[in-house]
């Protein structure tokens, strides 16, 4: 029986979601090998964000299963206030399961995605929501100037060719720098990258004095909610993968996808790239010194708990010999 009357119903207001909800997915099993430095990279990220955005957003963190180190960071910064919603999955339900609770549970009119290895400059959101905003039927936008696999923007092309007011070119525009500054972050080789850039060419259009490459990247870009749960559900099979399926789906649905001309963003993979300067790493990232470590202060429960590998000594030394077959494969 209920006793007396809940005192939220004398509340006659509450908070209201910002215009924009900037989305990130986060994935860092463990601190070792491949992701030793991804809880650096990931305070970067939102250091970034939180230092380099002016205009007004809410801040949406996915945790995608991260070790017990990287959820309890998050928690920390929730607490401190610069996190709005904080979701801790207990398992991987792979990259577009966590779109579709993103996507679908996003307030804001405008859903600005981001892995958790990505750098933002200073005005990257108002020059990302410019291009949401120019054109009404806008499907993603990525924030930095790329080459995008034709196949999946036959609707942006066949879109520009018919608009009188629209110029568009296609051949050999994106320049070799600006290439190889993405590509190089991506683990690939120059040679290998120099063999695609000579083979592949881009679509670019201008309109209103503005100009944008023709496709996207799935790392980072922007797009209006009521689009993306269009699509919704995005089906999810594998931890990786499967992205494609949202390219197909806004080109079918004749929407464009479009990348800036000016570099807003950039991704910076699993280490701390170099030409970014070192006063910039971690600006802002941590609330308190304990909260990468906060190990006594962490409650998150795994079901796996009893599990052979959340054996703490097994789990460290295979971790140790995970880094040190890292280190041997590609640090030396």
């Amino acid at each position: 029986m209920r006793k007396g009357q809940n005192p939220a119903k004398a509340i006659n207001a509450v908070a209201q979601p910002q215009e924009v909800t900037v989305a990130i997915v986060t994935y860092i099993p463990f601190l070792s090998g491949y992701y030793a430095e991804s809880l650096e990279v990931l305070k970067t990220c939102l250091g970034s964000i939180w230092e380099n955005t002016r205009d007004d957003y809410d801040l949406m963190v996915f945790d995608n299963a991260s070790c017990q180190e990287v959820q309890s960071y998050l928690v920390d910064v929730r607490n401190s206030g610069r996190i709005q919603y904080l979701i801790l999955s207990e398992k991987n339900i792979g990259k577009a399961g966590a779109w579709n609770i993103l996507f679908g549970g996003s307030p804001g009119k405008y859903i600005v995605y981001s892995d958790s290895d990505i750098y933002f400059y200073p005005g990257w959101l108002e020059a990302i929501i410019e291009a949401l905003e120019t054109f009404p039927n806008v499907g993603m936008v990525t924030g930095m100037p790329m080459w995008s696999p034709e196949e999946f923007s036959t609707s942006s092309i066949e879109w520009a060719q018919k608009n009188s007011e629209v110029q568009l070119k296609h051949g050999k525009i994106l320049s070799w720098e600006d290439y190889w500054k993405h590509s190089r972050s991506l683990g690939v080789t120059e040679e290998n990258a120099r063999a695609h850039f000579d083979t592949c060419e881009e679509y670019k259009i201008t309109i209103k004095d503005k100009s944008y490459y023709l496709g996207a990247g799935h790392f980072q870009f922007a797009a209006r909610r009521k689009v993306l749960q269009e699509i919704l559900p995005i089906p999810s099979k594998r931890p990786m993968g499967q992205v494609r399926l949202l390219d197909i789906a806004l080109n079918e649905r004749e929407y464009l996808r479009l990348s800036t001309n000016e570099w807003w963003v950039r991704h910076m993979g699993n280490t701390l790239p170099e030409d970014i300067p070192e006063e910039n790493f971690t600006k802002m990232g941590s609330p308190k010194d304990s909260a990468s470590t906060g190990e006594n202060n962490h409650k998150y429960v795994s079901s796996r708990k009893l599990s052979i590998w959340n054996w703490r000594y097994i789990r460290k030394i295979l971790q140790w010999l995970h880094g040190k077959t890292f280190d041997l494969l590609y640090r030396y």
